[in-house]
């Protein structure tokens, strides 16, 4: 496994563990929506992802050239966004370095941002597509590149197969880059929240949560769901809020930054002490949800996706069809043939199943590691949403 370019490999897996390259200085960890890189003795540089900017740079210049269109400076723009790891903003600006200097736009997220809200100011801004550092759920000692396509959806192997090709060659030919002082090149910035806030408001009912009076538990992670998920229940669902790690920390504390029973553990102790009648999270980009009922039990994402189906088919009357990956639990079907929906499966990687909310109604797409997204909405998981 000596490929140039092994540290750049997306495995098809769903699996997210460290696979070592003992010839290349990166592991790769498997994820299968984006290039998950885990350092390897302090190996993960900014060269690499600088090769990394410039395959995709490539990639989109040449779509430029395939489509007959110059383009204005608004069609050229890449949105780029990074979440709360170590040195996120300063890979982010390493990366709108390379692609400025290649003629494109980079508009930099102000702040760290989710990656459902990166993918929404795609498509809000008629982007060519997004550049997102994550490692999501995985450990703080990860970092990874996603790069996302105009419809804010994560890129399909055919389009990372080109970007691969692009970067092999800019190997093979010795390429450099003269770039700034790392973390001094400037570009233009935007504040996402406001038009993705207006974007989820059109979506959930906050006048049923308002009337319920909940008190919420929000498991935040120290990720990028900060002033998201809470102020939504807050200020729109009139919640009693009770914040979980809401503060900024690259490390997240130590521990995984994953909503699964474990990582929801502080929420189902408010609960269970009376303090909350419910228990949300989020992952570190908030692209994952976790949930945990008046009882204490964690509700995983499979019966999350079975409950969502039946409420937006029988109590909102939305038509289409369900869509779910191979490994997630057949109780939605069980939901689907009661309610006489459609079933799609597709292959591991939530890219399957926004491909598929593009091209056909859909009600809801999920799959069983905590992504899900619904109708009218980004072909992109999204924590917040769910």
């Amino acid at each position: 496994m000596t490929n140039t370019l092994s540290w750049f490999q997306i495995y098809w897996s769903e699996f997210d563990h460290a696979l070592e390259l003992v010839d290349t200085p990166l592991a790769v960890a498997e994820k299968p929506d984006a290039v998950v890189l885990k350092p390897v003795r302090g190996e993960l540089t900014f060269e690499n992802v600088r090769f990394a900017a410039q395959g995709i740079a490539d990639y989109l210049l040449e779509e430029i050239k395939l489509a007959g269109d110059s383009g204005s400076s608004q069609k050229r723009e890449v949105i780029i966004g990074h979440d709360t790891r170590f040195l996120g903003r300063e890979f982010s600006l390493a990366v709108a370095e390379v692609l400025a200097a290649n003629g494109l736009v980079p508009v930099l997220c102000q702040r760290d941002a989710p990656t459902p809200v990166i993918a929404h100011a795609i498509r809000v801004r008629k982007a060519l597509g997004g550049i997102n550092m994550t490692a999501s759920h995985n450990p703080a000692e990860y970092q990874g590149l996603k790069f996302s396509g105009s419809n804010g959806a994560a890129a399909p192997p055919e389009v990372t197969g080109r970007i691969e090709g692009h970067i092999r060659h800019r190997q093979e030919s010795g390429w450099t880059f003269q770039a700034g002082l790392v973390g001094s090149f400037r570009c233009k910035e935007v504040d996402p929240t406001p038009a993705y806030l207006k974007q989820l408001r059109k979506h959930i009912n906050f006048a049923v949560i308002k009337k319920a009076k909940l008190k919420i538990a929000v498991e935040l992670m120290y990720g990028t769901g900060r002033g998201y998920l809470d102020t939504l229940l807050e200020e729109d669902g009139g919640a009693k809020v009770l914040r979980f790690h809401d503060t900024l920390n690259p490390s997240f504390g130590g521990h995984h930054p994953e909503p699964n029973a474990e990582g929801m553990a502080p929420a189902r102790e408010a609960i269970l002490a009376g303090k909350a009648t419910l228990g949300l999270g989020l992952d570190g980009d908030a692209d994952r949800f976790g949930i945990v009922d008046r009882d204490g039990t964690w509700i995983t994402p499979n019966q999350v996706l079975a409950l969502a189906l039946y409420h937006l088919k029988k109590n909102r009357g939305w038509t289409g069809a369900v869509v779910r990956t191979v490994p997630t639990s057949h109780q939605v079907d069980a939901v689907a043939e009661l309610l006489g929906v459609k079933v799609h499966e597709t292959p591991v990687g939530f890219k399957f199943i926004g491909a598929l909310m593009e091209s056909e109604p859909i009600i809801v797409g999920g799959e069983e590691s905590g992504g899900l997204s619904v109708k009218g909405h980004v072909p992109e998981k999204n924590g917040i949403l769910a």
